[in-house]
């Protein structure tokens, strides 16, 4: 198993449930596999350097995982596929 640092934004226009709901579901996709959803830091609404897709700000949040790479592709899968997953970015903490 390896450490990553994940790093996804959410749509600002999704309410409080909704929202919730859909952090649960892909940090779910980590714990499913095997995985385990470390630290959870939510960095709340904030708005983007330039537009992204028409919208002006995003909720960002920063998840600290250990999981397999399969369940990582999993995750980079679902949140290109999911419209409410504005941007994501993963990075491999054992290779610095």
């Amino acid at each position: 198993m390896r450490k990553y640092e994940i790093m996804y934004i959410l749509n600002s226009s999704l309410e409080e449930e909704a929202r919730q709901e859909l952090m649960e579901t892909l940090h779910n996709i980590i714990v499913n596999d095997g995985g385990t959803v470390d630290k959870v830091d939510d960095w709340g609404m904030k708005e983007f350097a330039y537009r992204i897709e028409d919208m002006t700000k995003g909720y960002y949040v920063v998840i600290n995982v250990t999981a397999e790479p399969d369940a990582i592709k999993e995750f980079d899968r679902i949140c290109r596929i999911n419209a409410n997953v504005v941007r994501t970015m993963i990075v491999n903490l054992d290779n610095q």
